[in-house]
């Protein structure tokens, strides 16, 4: 079967995608509080190999950026932020429409995967990045939902 990866279209797809979904994330009253303080300048290159790992791609973001517990030590020890998960959520189904994407089956999964990660894997560790465990696996995703194992 065909991954989510290959479904969307590959690296290209997600480098757009992330592209829109930053776009839309900095332009937010209420998400574009948490990159007021300034972003890696390759975020959206890393967001993209993110996606594409955790989709069925290759080992974009782990082979070469860091691994799951450096992403979710980044995102941790923001207190409780539901308002801006939510906000994140909306920014990225709209940057779905911004890139084009039609497959309705797919935007579904995709907003699935997404909605998952925000407010699971990203928002676990809310009250300290210290709490992160080192070694965390990053979560892949399929047509089916989150991949266990």
């Amino acid at each position: 079967m065909q991954t989510l990866y290959e479904a969307a279209g590959g690296t290209g797809f997600f480098l757009r995608l992330a592209a829109a979904w930053h776009a839309r994330v900095v332009a937010d009253e209420v998400v574009g509080h948490a990159f007021r303080h300034g972003v890696h300048p390759e975020h959206v290159q890393r967001l993209a190999a993110y996606w594409c790992e955790a989709l069925g791609g290759p080992r974009l973001y782990s082979g070469v950026y860091g691994d799951e517990s450096s992403v979710v030590r980044m995102h941790g020890g923001n207190g409780p932020h539901s308002e801006m998960d939510r906000r994140a959520i909306e920014c990225f189904d709209q940057a779905l429409a911004d890139v084009g994407l039609v497959d309705a089956r797919l935007r579904s999964v995709l907003h699935d995967y997404f909605a998952w990660t925000t407010t699971n894997t990203m928002a676990r560790y809310e009250h300290s990045a210290k709490d992160v465990p080192a070694g965390l696996p990053l979560p892949t995703w399929s047509w089916d939902g989150r991949v266990m194992g």
